[in-house]
């Protein structure tokens, strides 16, 4: 296993973390719990900021821009079903 398949598996790990820590922030019933739970998902999530930066700056992360055509459609669609 090279490196970057161990970074993205690193970076695939804290993205579901992440999700669980999501839902137990949502869905915890105390206040201490409720902020175990967000501090947790904070930390998690720099840690996937860390490691995507890491992975970017090797080209291991490539990213597309996307044309500002697709982003006004998906804009104009989002407000119309909030308009509804």
């Amino acid at each position: 296993m090279n490196d970057q398949m161990i970074m993205q598996d690193l970076l695939n790990s804290a993205k579901g973390v992440a999700d669980l820590y999501l839902h137990g922030t949502i869905e915890s019933a105390t206040p201490n719990v409720h902020q175990a739970f967000d501090t947790a998902l904070d930390e998690t999530l720099c840690m996937q900021s860390d490691i995507y930066q890491k992975m970017s700056a090797k080209g291991w992360y490539p990213t597309q821009q996307a044309e500002q055509q697709q982003v006004t459609q998906v804009k104009q669609k989002f407000t119309n079903q909030m308009q509804q």
